[in-house]
Order: structure tokens, then sequence, then C-alpha cells
């Protein structure tokens, strides 16, 4: 059996708001196809027409070869030696940035073809823990769609409330009023966060877990440890991103200096970026984009580092149920995930996150069940496919 095709969807919400900090409102979909026609699916967190840009360009020479072109006629069933194929094939227009995101599609979607031409979840082709979990914890990670400080907080408020009320015992806020990527363009003082915060954290109640992300919006170290002193009384489970992704002296700093344990890596490609963050002692959570650091394959390297350097992993995603499901199968097997990110369907601003699959994934006591189905156990909904679907659109036409 062999790899005969390889197909990339760029999918978009027609009702796209290029102005919101929501990578969610677009994705790109790999099919990997065998001889057989049995295919696989997966995902990655990048400008999906970058993403099949990557995938799609034709082999130049020795080390610019197509990730497309590497794939035909392989065997679907040698994941992890396809990773360092594609790996050492595109090193000189890869190794880092977009190309290890597109990388990460692929391996997502081999992962979802090997179980199920194997008749096995993914997890079981992952390795690690010998016991796998049968239910994670997710977080709900909230960002509301408002362009009015006093609006965003009170929805704010309102969806903790609704995720704790609706069964989640952890969430994420994002408190983003300040820095580069400021959402919508709000700006307010860093004492009014503090405030929606506070009215955050007595919405939920002290034994509710409660995180924040800031998206890169502190200057420096030194502002960021004046906030998060203030921050110290919420009990914050971790504070996501302060600083911006290359500044590792101002990350070692926080993390000395301040009780409040950090975490990045959204951004971070391969396991050798992860490396010297852990080394350096820059965060206590690392938070590898399971798409966008190379998929299973590399985040399971990832989370084995974060393992040694005694790091907790809880990955970053923000895209469709199938990254939601990816990440149910790498934490079913690693033991120090004790969290997942969840988008709610409720509160996504992406018609995409709510109709892609046929089914979403329930919450139930606080948890939800890892897949046991063959593969990554999720299923495209074609009818949205067809609706969200650009293939052969311009950039431009994204709105």
């Amino acid at each position: 059996m062999r790899i005969a095709d390889v197909n990339c969807h760029v999918l978009v919400d027609p009702d796209r708001d290029g102005s919101a900090t929501s990578s969610a409102q677009d994705t790109i979909v790999v099919e990997i196809i065998t001889d057989d026609g049995v295919s696989g699916i997966g995902e990655t967190d990048l400008n999906p027409v970058v993403a099949r840009a990557c995938i799609e360009a034709p082999s130049a020479h020795s080390m610019a070869l197509g990730l497309r072109d590497m794939l035909i006629g392989a065997d679907p069933l040698a994941v992890e030696a396809l990773w360092e194929r594609l790996y050492v094939g595109s090193a000189m227009t890869g190794r880092r940035g977009a190309g290890i995101n597109a990388i990460g599609a692929i391996d997502l979607a081999l992962h979802d073809l090997r179980g199920k031409l194997l008749d096995r979840p993914a997890w079981a082709g992952l390795g690690g823990a010998a016991e796998p979990r049968t239910h994670v914890r997710p977080y709900a990670s909230l960002q509301p769609d408002e362009d009015d400080v006093d609006r965003y907080a009170d929805a704010l408020v309102r969806d903790a409330r609704d995720a704790a009320a609706g069964g989640f015992t952890a969430a994420k806020v994002s408190l983003t009023l300040a820095g580069p990527y400021a959402h919508k363009g709000m700006r307010a003082p860093w004492s009014h966060a503090t405030d929606i915060l506070a009215a955050v954290r007595a919405a939920v109640g002290s034994a509710f877990t409660l995180m924040v992300d800031v998206q890169y919006a502190f200057a420096d170290a030194a502002e960021a440890l004046d906030v998060l002193g203030r921050w110290e009384r919420f009990d914050l489970f971790f504070v996501e991103t302060p600083l911006w992704a290359d500044d590792l002296d101002g990350y070692a700093t926080l993390s000395r200096e301040q009780p409040i344990p950090i975490a990045m890596g959204e951004w971070l490609t391969t396991r050798f970026e992860f490396a010297e963050l852990l080394r350096r002692g820059c965060v206590a959570v690392a938070q590898p984009d399971i798409g966008r650091v190379g998929g299973l394959t590399e985040t399971m390297r990832v989370a084995e580092l974060a393992r040694e350097a005694g790091a907790i992993v809880v990955p970053h995603l923000w895209k469709t149920g199938i990254s939601i499901a990816a990440a149910l199968h790498m934490a079913a097997v690693t033991p120090h995930c004790p969290l997942i990110e969840f988008l709610p369907s409720e509160t996504a601003d992406s018609a995409i996150r709510r109709d892609l699959l046929t089914r979403d994934f329930a919450i139930v006591d606080g948890l939800v069940a890892v897949p046991q189905e063959p593969g990554l156990g999720v299923e495209l909904d074609r009818d949205a496919m067809r609706r969200f679907s650009t293939d052969g659109q311009p950039l431009g036409n994204f709105g």
C-alpha cells in the first residue's frame, strides 16, 4: 500500500473578521489518500494559502524537495520516518516556520491514516503512558467577539460563568488590551485588566482553575513583573505569552522572580526550539501547537523534553475539532499533560469551528472522552467543506 495523492483544502469562514485575533476563522484541511482509497485528515494553524503553497510547491533540488513530491509513493505506515524525510528533504525552504507548520498538517493526516489502516486509535501509535487515559480535562478558551472594552469585560465574565455552568472546571481568559495584538484595537491600562480579572475570578469562584493569555502584550520583563505582582492574589494556573517569543532572557527572569507559572510555545517549531526554552528555565508550562510544532510526532518529542525538564505540557490549539482530537490523543498517553485547550463551539466566532465535523466533543463531568475509533476518530462534514471552500480563489477574496 502506498500514498497515491495529497489534497489541500483551503477553508475560510464567509463572515471572517480580519481585525480579530482569531485563526479559527480559516484552516487548511490536508487529506492523504492511499492507492486503496483510504484517507487521513490533518490541519495546521497557519495562513491556509501559505500552508498549501508549502505542501504543493514542486521540488527544486535535493535540499528543497517538495513535501507532496516526497509523499507520493511512500509507505503510509512509516509515519515517524516520513517526518524525518520531510524535514531533511525540505530543509533549505523549511526547517523552521511555515515549512514545519505545513509538515504538522501532513503528520496529523498520517497519524489519522495509520490508525485507520491498522484499525486502532491514533494514541495507540504514540508511545507514552502504558495505561492511556480515557478522558482528558479541557479548559475553555475565552475571547469574546466585542470591540468595546466595557462590553468585552462584561462578555468575558458572562462567558466564564457560562463555561463553569456548562461543565468546565477550568478556563483561560484573553486579556489583550495592550501590546501588538490588542483585541480589535482596544486599549486600556493594566489596572483595567486587573479589574476584569478580579470580576472573572469572583464569577467562577476560588475552586475553578483560571488562566490568563495576554498575547505578547508586555513591553519587557519589568512591566510584566509589575503587573503579575498584582495578579498573584488570583491563584492563576499560568499566564500565557507575556513577552515576545524571542525574549528568552525576559522569560527566564519572569520564571525566576515571580511565582505565577509562565506558559509559552504556540509559535515555536520543532523540538529544537523547545529544547532551548526548557534548558534555560523559561517556562513551567510548554505549549506546543500540535500543527505548528510539526504534528503529533514532534509534539510527543516536545512532551518528553518537558518531562525531563520538570515542566508540564498544555498544548495550544485554536482551530477545529481536528486539532482538538489530536490533542486528546496526545494527552491520553502523556501523564504530565493535565489540561488541553478547548474553544467552545457555543462561544466560537467561526462557523468552521462549529460545523466542520459531523459531531462535536461533549463535556461530561468536566472531562472529554478520548476518541477510541480508528485514527483521530473524527469525520468531516462534506457539505460544510463545500460551504467554506475557497479553492481556486485568490487571497484577496478572503474579505
